[in-house]
């Protein structure tokens, strides 16, 4: 960018440096502390109680939420880490993608503690984040990896030859609604709480997947995905059943539906996984702490011999924790700093 400052670049203290992550993509603020791929903190304040009842999130409230968490968060990531402020070496942020306010918050937040504290800022790929959270419980990725990642917002398959140096092709991704996105639909069509991704799996473990509900895209050859007409499948079965007097089986409907998801998106990763040679498949966002995901995952993946790496269910959704992850990365790697100017960007290729 014409005219950019150059943020700090003195060389970081210690054997590894110690990066304080930022995310405010959405609806929670979260902030981790990393040092040499160890975890140190991971904070978070969500507003999702606040979205909840109009059943989705409104990106004003969202970002005045961060704005009054955001001070509050870090302090309590410093001290959960007993560390100050001027123990940190670097600060990584969400850049992109996500809502624009939102990412406003976190970005202009992480560039006054970078400037404050006089260290490196890095702004990172929320989606690339996602994956280096993983390196956090199971060590360094193999060179090339396939990335599965799935949420409110995404469905994409990434193929990840080097995550730290930004090296990251995506081979496919939603055309329309994301698999989060579509679980909050069903949800509230079933009259679920949002976000609708817990109760449909735990309404699905007593139910069965007997109702035939399409697999959009299942077998074009692509890798993208699509889950819209998924959703209005759903919808026009439980208005016929409305429409003639007949009670909805909704663990029954749960089930069939979230089968329909993770079917698609599971056969899709290992055709993926098969066509470009690769041998481990990492799973992330908010959708990988699904049970039926994980499971059906694990079983095609074994049967497939690839290597299947799933953080825990609390790392999968958005945190500070995968942010921090990835500028360690980054850092460690000689990466050059962002710019003091960085922007914000809602839609943010890799």
């Amino acid at each position: 960018m014409s005219g950019a400052r150059a943020g700090p670049t003195a060389p970081v203290r210690g054997d590894a440096p110690l990066v304080l992550g930022i995310e405010t993509s959405c609806d929670e603020t979260g902030v981790g502390l990393v040092r040499g791929g160890v975890l140190l903190a991971d904070t978070l304040a969500s507003s999702v109680d606040e979205h909840a009842r109009y059943g989705g999130v409104i990106p004003e409230i969202a970002a005045r939420a961060h704005l009054e968490a955001m001070v509050p968060t870090v302090e309590r990531a410093l001290s959960q880490a007993g560390l100050r402020h001027c123990d940190v070496d670097a600060i990584a942020v969400t850049a992109g993608p996500g809502l624009a306010g939102a990412l406003l918050v976190g970005v202009a937040a992480a560039k006054a503690y970078a400037f404050a504290l006089g260290v490196p800022l890095y702004g990172v790929h929320h989606l690339a984040a996602h994956v280096a959270v993983d390196t956090l419980e199971h060590g360094a990725l193999p060179s090339p990896s396939m990335a599965l990642l799935v949420s409110g917002g995404h469905s994409s398959l990434l193929l990840v030859p080097d995550l730290a140096t930004g090296a990251v092709i995506q081979l496919g991704a939603t055309v329309d609604d994301a698999a989060g996105e579509a679980y909050d639909k069903v949800a509230r069509l079933l009259g679920m709480p949002f976000p609708g991704g817990p109760p449909i799996d735990r309404a699905a473990r007593d139910g069965s997947p007997t109702i035939a509900f399409p697999r959009a895209k299942a077998g074009d050859g692509t890798f993208d995905f699509s889950f819209s007409g998924l959703k209005t499948a759903v919808a026009r079965w439980v208005e016929a059943r409305n429409r003639v007097g007949e009670p909805v089986p909704v663990a029954d409907v749960a089930a069939s539906f979230q089968e329909a998801v993770v079917d698609v998106l599971t056969a899709k990763s290992v055709a993926a996984c098969r066509s470009h040679g690769v041998d481990t498949l990492v799973i992330g966002g908010g959708v990988a702490a699904n049970s039926r995901l994980r499971s059906l995952a694990a079983a095609r993946c074994e049967a497939a011999g690839i290597t299947l790496r799933v953080p825990r269910p609390g790392l999968c959704t958005d945190n500070g924790a995968m942010v921090a992850a990835l500028g360690s990365l980054q850092a460690a790697a000689g990466v050059t700093p962002s710019p003091l100017d960085i922007s914000a960007t809602s839609i943010l290729p890799f």
